[in-house]
C-alpha cells in the first residue's frame, strides 16, 4: 500500500493529527485535558497533535487505554509516516551499495 501512495504522490498523515481530529475534537477534549486523561505532560501532547514529534510506543498504549484506539494501528501509521519522510530525504544520505568484490 505505502509504495502505491507514493506513486500517486500521496502523503501518509501524522499520527498525531489523527489523535487530534478523530479523538480530541469529536470528544471536545482540550489538549491540557486530554494531557492529563493520559498522564502525560500539556506540551508532549500539544508537540505530538501538532505533528512536532512522533508518537512513541508507550504513548501509543496510553492512548489504547483511555480512547479505546488499538495502539497497532498507530503504530503502523507512525512507521509509515516514518518511512514515507525518509524516503523523501533519499538523496541527502550519501551511501553507496556495497559489493564484497572492491
Amino acid at each position: 500500500m505505502s509504495g502505491d501512495a507514493e506513486r500517486v504522490g500521496m502523503k501518509p498523515p501524522h499520527p498525531g493529527i489523527l489523535i487530534r481530529e478523530e479523538i480530541l475534537e469529536p470528544l471536545d477534549l482540550s489538549v491540557a485535558r486530554a494531557a492529563e486523561v493520559l498522564g502525560v505532560r500539556r506540551a508532549t501532547l500539544s508537540d505530538l497533535v501538532n505533528g512536532h514529534s512522533g508518537l512513541s510506543p508507550e504513548m501509543a498504549l496510553r492512548v489504547e487505554k483511555a480512547f479505546g484506539v488499538k495502539m497497532d494501528m498507530l503504530l503502523r501509521m507512525q512507521a509509515w509516516y516514518d518511512t514515507c519522510a525518509m524516503r523523501a530525504r533519499t538523496d541527502q544520505i550519501p551511501v553507496q551499495r556495497f559489493s564484497p568484490q572492491t
